[in-house]
């Protein structure tokens, strides 16, 4: 889909609701994100600030409700996630809005007809993480083996299960969040709260499965 003035949809099924989220109104919502994730929720300053485009809206969803209850601590994110700054509703229309936008890894050819402005905007939307240190070969069968029943086959997460994509994700980002989820600061599978497979993992095994996931959309 094209998106954030090539071809914008209004509308978007909220599955989770049962009610239309209101795109107009998440892209407003992310004027406040962008400042730290980007005008295309791309993230920045390689991983300081996680990859929002993309992710499945329930995921997102998810963690801004942990993060409006206090359940998931981040300090950037307590001044934006209060009851009164951040409804549910709000909460639906950004969480749809930032799973619908595409970042390509490159950029495509140009179209016929396309002016400067668009061109540029689609030079803009470009992601692709640089390749981590690692074994790729090697995190590639570790991945296939032990997360690609929920992460899928390409590392691009589950929409409909509300699994994260971890392809075009920075690397950073992935060994913060790894690190929590071992010591239990976060919880890794929200349906097995005492789930120890990350911790399973040694420090070679999880650097190859990133070198993995940083080239797997390329």
């Amino acid at each position: 889909m094209k998106v954030h003035g090539l071809a914008v949809c209004l509308l978007l099924a909220w599955p989770s609701a049962g009610l239309p989220a209101d795109l107009r109104n998440g892209k407003e919502i992310n004027e406040i994100c962008a400042a730290c994730h980007g005008e295309f929720g791309q993230g920045g300053k390689q991983g300081e600030y996680p990859r929002l485009a993309g992710q499945p809206a329930g995921f997102i969803a998810e963690q801004l409700r942990l993060f409006r209850s206090r359940s998931r601590q981040n300090m950037p994110m307590l001044p934006h996630t209060e009851q009164r700054e951040l409804p549910d509703g709000d909460i639906e229309d950004i969480s749809a809005y930032l799973a619908q936008i595409q970042l390509p890894t490159r950029l495509p050819p140009a179209e016929q007809g396309m002016d400067g402005l668009e061109r540029l905007l689609q030079t803009k939307m470009i992601l692709n993480i640089p390749r981590a240190e690692g074994n790729s070969a090697a995190g590639e069968k570790i991945y296939h083996k032990e997360c690609r029943s929920c992460h899928g086959a390409h590392g691009l997460g589950n929409a409909e299960k509300a699994v994260p994509m971890l392809t075009g994700q920075y690397t950073a980002y992935l060994w913060r969040q790894v690190d929590k989820y071992i010591a239990k600061a976060r919880i890794h599978d929200p349906d097995s709260p005492d789930d120890e497979l990350l911790a399973a993992f040694n420090q070679e095994e999880l650097r190859d499965i990133f070198a993995y996931l940083s080239i797997a959309d390329d």
